[in-house]
């Protein structure tokens, strides 16, 4: 049922209560309402976070719209919505607060959720931020296990510019340990799918890493 259907029939129980005399179905109307707020919440808050990475100022509004989401989720019993907000959750500690400790327990939660769902894009979210506390933590294997999971999931999906960031990432691992070649080739191949699919953002992202890591 679509945002839209959603308010509709709220406006019809509306009526049904106040001109029928029945307020029973008003139950229903307050849970269409709650999964409205729900979505409205998680796009709310991607959309600052969205801001942050532009700005790098923290939006005061990120992380309770991603926990009103993650409230409302769960009380509406919508396994797949609850898993997307626990990944945001977990992506507001990581990416805007540098806090992997607190991050940690979002993302695992968002993967089990999501397995559980069959929601994959989630699940490829949530193992690649994983694979960013592997990273840091350095526990190379585990981060490129993470990764490369992320990855597979992306290709299935046909998700292109979320694979050419998983890239990148695998090619900072492979640089990393020993495997310069192995980076440049992943980063050829970044290049090839972020220019494909017009995603400029991953294209710059390409080219700090070649930087970084002095390859060609």
């Amino acid at each position: 049922m679509t945002v839209d259907d959603r308010i509709e029939q709220a406006q019809l129980l509306y009526e049904q209560a106040v001109f029928g005399g029945d307020v029973e179905p008003l139950v229903a109307a307050d849970l269409g309402l709650d999964a409205v707020e729900a979505d409205l919440a998680l796009a709310r808050g991607r959309v600052v976070h969205a801001r942050f990475l532009d700005e790098r100022v923290e939006g005061e509004r990120e992380l309770k719209l991603f926990e009103r989401a993650s409230d409302l989720h769960r009380r509406l019993g919508d396994v797949r919505g609850e898993g997307e907000a626990a990944f945001w959750v977990g992506a507001f500690h990581q990416v805007v607060r540098d806090d992997n400790d607190t991050a940690l327990p979002s993302f695992t939660r968002a993967l089990e959720l999501a397995t559980q769902a069959g929601d994959h894009l989630t699940m490829s979210y949530a193992l690649r931020h994983l694979g960013f506390i592997d990273h840091v933590a350095d526990r190379l294997d585990a981060a490129r296990t993470h990764f490369e999971e992320s990855t597979r999931l992306r290709r299935d999906l046909g998700f292109l510019p979320g694979v050419a960031a998983n890239l990148i990432g695998l090619a900072h691992l492979a640089a990393q340990q020993g495997h310069p070649q192995d980076a440049a080739s992943l980063l050829t191949e970044a290049t090839a799918l972020a220019e494909k699919t017009k995603s400029h953002g991953v294209l710059r992202w390409v080219t700090s890493t070649r930087e970084e890591l002095n390859l060609p």
